[in-house]
């Protein structure tokens, strides 16, 4: 594959030489400073050359074709495992007892000399010439290629893993007794294939190694979207040193990550999991098959809680007066992408009252005591897993914080607080054994620009969760917690099926969140409908306003999961903008899953989802081993025709609504809230149409209580009529409290208040605009299109008061609207 690389392109490049090498573990140390906006630190990788990792894929491939079920087979990329996408979409855990590497270690790395004076080097590599290596130029040198950008590399070396003591345990021949690069090879080879049994002494053993002597420097240069890295006369990817030092800093400005305030107006910085992933926050391998493991120490300022993607629920160690290091790892290998890192002054929210109960099943659990009877054997490459741990299985409520700025908390308390168990028991209850073994929830600052973000471990969550009740916030909660199933322990092996992510959690938000309520089936099935019609409403308006390119599921058709010869790829439309605010992969893929889903009958269904996840967990996947291997294991009489080639024509491969949609969709019947919600917009358009001054005999309309989906379709129902008059909004408002409903009912409002131009509720707008970013985009383009001087004035004031603190994307979105 020739990849052409344009950076101001809407494709985004994926660089690393995955095919030749692969990075099996990574070791951060790093200092957060506030003051100049940067992370600076080492990384060290622990490396694993093509030869051996090839014959273990296909080791295992052999084995699961030897399986009954041979959609088995499909499951089987590299490592195994996927990102999350926007990099919001992959991970999955589980929690031991909280791992502390010796206090020696700590010291050590505190007083690291991480900053010497080189400079950035100029090896004189062409990174062009480079970039598609195939592994083995003869006379050339191999070339280790990294994802890479918006970093400053000071210097690549070596590490001399045999200078550590007790690593003679690692060298089985007994030839090798000069230290050399072969010896030290062979040292990090046995290193990163210990058994999971002996995960503890892994960590420790690799924590020994990242803080071991340096024992030469290494060439390497850095082009836009790359770190390339060589060692002059090592010309195969065995040869390379498997054990490599990155000494590095962050850039201010650099895409991975975000500078800003909290509510509190404390300094905050956390990742965003931008179209860019993390390489913007440290290099390393973004192909999704590039599945690793990880430990982090990060120092901060006392004041500051460091929270990460880790297993452990990390405390604080002081180091020195106000200064404080948080330790974090993780052994369930994972692509990079799905590292998150949040640093502020987060206040931990405690529960007010915390029953015997609730203690007793979210009790931690520990690979090192768990009873590892095998409840089923799995496929993934070994680590220790929480599907074939007997008590986390049973585990219906992990483990889990709620962190958030001080002024908060409150709000925390009041509905966030209290949704979290009744939500992971309803997953449990859905798909089984959670992924992970914890959870932390983090309120993000204000300008987080989307509702929430999954990540091993830890979610992030939009403030615009936490007002008007508990509807939104249970929703989300839910979708979130989907991910750690689909999109974390099962992830996309090409990140252009993000459906594959997207439409099962937001499939699954709702039968958790039915579950979570304790709906009867009558009243699961009413929302459910009532939330369906609300998402065809959106899935039509989608069709109307985006490319048709960007309508497609599968847009590399035949070709996805293809890359060149050494591992390379590009993600197309990957860095359009635009592609964030798009809902198309959530929206298609949820109503894809409804149909199989009806088509089956919800029991057949979700006894194949608990299968399939048990069959996936912890491995990459494309849309034909869902699809093979569903169809596979359902009658034959509950096929009906399906096959994966129509359901690939249908709904992937096509542009559009697909047509099964569109024959659902115009010969189903309305639900009954959907129909109570059109009778209450008869009334309002009966009131619209009164005169100011009505006759005495004329009966006032009594309007019914509806809920929060009910409210939202009763409004978008309205922004259909031609015109309401200003004392029709002022009833709306006063009857429904709306400046107090959830963040989805004030979206509407807000857009009625500006198709009608209801100056007296201006105010509103400008309040979503500031406190809900995370929903406000498309506002903007209403206040402009209506070329009104007083709503175009409302927009840029709005901006002007945000761009600084708005999420990068979301602000490049906003000002071309309006400028």
């Amino acid at each position: 594959m020739d990849i052409q690389l344009d950076p101001a392109g809407d494709d985004l490049p994926l660089m690393a030489n995955t095919s030749h090498i692969l990075v099996k573990h990574y070791v951060l140390d790093l200092d957060v400073d506030f003051e100049s906006q940067v992370i600076e630190g080492t990384i060290v990788l622990f490396l694993e050359d093509g030869n051996r990792f090839k014959k273990q894929n296909s080791s295992i491939e052999e084995a699961c074709q030897s399986k009954s079920n041979k959609a088995c087979k499909f499951g089987m990329p590299e490592p195994c495992h996927v990102p999350v996408t926007n990099a919001r979409t992959f991970s999955s855990e589980m929690e031991y007892d909280d791992f502390a590497i010796c206090s020696k270690g700590e010291k050590d790395t505190s007083d690291k000399d991480g900053n010497h004076d080189n400079q950035e080097h100029a090896s004189g590599i062409s990174s062009s010439k480079y970039c598609c290596d195939t592994g083995n130029h003869g006379s050339e040198d191999f070339l280790l290629v990294l994802d890479c950008c918006d970093l400053s590399v000071l210097k690549v070396e070596e590490v001399d893993v045999a200078a550590v003591p007790g690593m003679e345990k690692f060298t089985r021949s007994p030839k090798l007794t000069v230290v050399s690069e072969e010896l030290r090879n062979q040292i990090v080879r046995e290193l990163v294939t210990l058994p999971a049994n002996r995960w503890r002494e892994q960590l420790d053993y690799y924590a020994r190694c990242s803080q071991a002597p340096g024992c030469g420097e290494l060439l390497f240069d850095t082009d836009t979207w790359s770190l390339q890295i060589r060692k002059t006369g090592a010309q195969t990817a065995t040869d390379f040193p498997h054990a490599i030092r990155i000494w590095y800093k962050t850039k201010p400005e650099g895409r991975s990550v975000t500078w800003t305030s909290d509510q509190s107006g404390r300094p905050c910085v956390y990742t965003v999991g931008s179209p860019v992933n993390n390489r913007a926050l440290f290099p390393c391998q973004e192909p999704p098959v590039a599945m690793s493991t990880w430990q982090a120490t990060v120092r901060a300022a006392a004041s500051f809680v460091v929270l990460m993607s880790g297993e452990n629920s990390a405390k604080p160690t002081q180091l020195w007066e106000g200064c404080s290091s948080w330790y974090y790892y993780v052994t369930m290998p994972m692509p990079a992408s799905t590292f998150t890192i949040a640093v502020g002054c987060w206040t931990e929210v405690k529960m007010e009252t915390c029953s015997s109960a609730d203690l007793a099943t979210e009790r931690p659990f520990s690979p090192s005591e768990a009873d590892f009877r095998h409840v089923g054997v799995c496929s993934h490459m070994e680590y220790p897993c929480r599907f074939q741990n007997a008590s986390a299985t049973t585990q219906e409520i992990i483990p889990h914080r709620v962190f958030a700025p001080v002024c908060l908390t409150g709000a925390c308390q009041e509905t966030l607080m209290q949704l979290i168990p009744p939500c992971l028991s309803a997953a449990h209850s859905v798909l089984g054994t959670h992924p992970f073994s914890r959870l932390d929830v983090l309120i993000v600052p204000a300008n987080f620009p989307s509702l929430g973000m999954a990540s091993p471990h830890i979610t992030f969550l939009s403030q615009s969760i936490l007002t008007g009740g508990s509807h939104l916030c249970g929703t989300r909660l839910c979708h979130e917690i989907a991910h750690a199933w689909f999109g974390l322990a099962l992830g996309a092996r090409d990140w252009t099926e993000e459906w594959l992510s997207e439409g099962f959690a937001s499939h699954l938000e709702d039968v958790f969140w039915a579950a979570a309520q304790q709906l009867t089936p009558h009243e699961a099935r009413e929302q459910q409908e009532l939330r369906a019609c609300l998402r065809w409403r959106r899935l039509q308006d989608e069709m109307q306003s985006s490319p048709e390119e960007m309508q497609v599921l599968r847009p590399s058709k035949d070709k996805t999961g293809h890359t060149s010869d050494s591992g390379a790829s590009v993600i197309k439309h990957g860095l359009n903008p635009e592609k964030i605010f798009m809902q198309v992969h959530y929206l298609k893929g949820y109503f894809l899953l409804r149909f199989l889903a009806e088509r089956l009958g919800d029991e057949t269904y979700f006894s194949f989802l608990r299968k399939f996840v048990h069959a996936f967990h912890g491995q990459l996947i494309l849309s034909q081993d869902f699809l093979q291997m569903l169809l596979e294991n359902i009658p034959e009489e509950k096929r009906l025709e399906l096959s994966v080639e129509n359901i690939y024509q249908d709904w992937l491969e096509s542009s559009g609504i697909p047509k099964p949609l569109q024959r659902e969709r115009h010969a189903g019947a309305e639900c009954g809230l959907a129909r109570q919600v059109r009778a209450e917009v008869t009334k309002w358009i009966r009131v619209n149409r009164r005169p100011r001054k009505r006759k005495r005999r004329e009966r006032e309309e009594v309007f019914e209580k509806l809920l929060p989906d009910q409210l939202v379709l009763l409004l978008e129902h309205l922004l259909e009529q031609k015109t309401l008059s200003p004392r029709t909004l002022q009833s709306l408002q006063r009857t429904y409290h709306l400046q107090d409903q959830d963040a989805e009912v004030r979206h509407r409002w807000c857009e009625l208040i500006v198709k009608h131009k209801f100056t007296k509720a201006y105010k509103s707008v400008e309040r979503f605009l500031q406190e809900d970013q995370a929903m406000g985009v498309y506002l903007y383009g209403e206040l402009m299109v209506s070329e009104d001087a007083r709503q175009q004035q409302l927009a840029r004031r709005c901006f002007e008061r945000t761009r600084e603190q708005m999420d990068r994307s979301s602000a490049q979105v906003v000002a071309d609207m309006l400028f």
